[in-house]
């Protein structure tokens, strides 16, 4: 949902993308590493990012790093956040655990993650369930997105 994040242990990587400079991702290789072991079990990872058509500068780096998140088994698709609003889809990052633990994300101004909130309210799991279905719904795969050039019309 974020423009921007801020975490430290991208910072390097992330000023050499905007330099143009070659980059590694040493931070990224245990996710990499879980997902494909999942994906090899037969679990799914499945996240909708929320970007803005005039991307950031953070919005175009995480848009070229999940092709590594993609290789390694996680469905990642992209929805304009015009669309988002029409939705109602809320202004927060979640995460959604087999479709019944929610864990809410909060960041501060300088967006630093300041922690996960785990909910337990069983009608806001369900609410937030209907927002991902909803987004997952009207959401298109990276390759198809940047290849629309409003991918969000339909």
């Amino acid at each position: 949902m974020r423009a921007t994040y801020a975490p430290s242990y991208e910072r390097d990587s992330f000023q050499k993308f905007l330099a143009g400079e070659p980059y590694e991702l040493p931070w990224m290789q245990d996710w990499l590493s879980m997902v494909e072991d999942a994906a090899r079990e037969g679990r799914r990872f499945a996240r909708v990012r929320v970007v803005r058509l005039s991307f950031s500068d953070y919005n175009r780096w995480s848009y070229v790093i999940p092709q590594y998140n993609i290789a390694a088994g996680e469905d990642i698709r992209y929805l304009i956040s015009e669309r988002a609003q029409e939705l109602k889809l809320p202004d927060h990052d979640y995460w959604l655990f087999d479709s019944n633990k929610l864990l809410r994300m909060h960041f501060d101004e300088a967006d630093h993650f300041l922690g996960g909130e785990i909910v337990e309210d069983s009608a806001e799991i369900v609410r937030h369930n209907y927002w991902r279905d909803a987004a997952w719904h009207y959401a298109v795969r990276r390759d198809e997105f940047a290849t629309k050039e409003h991918p969000q019309r339909n």
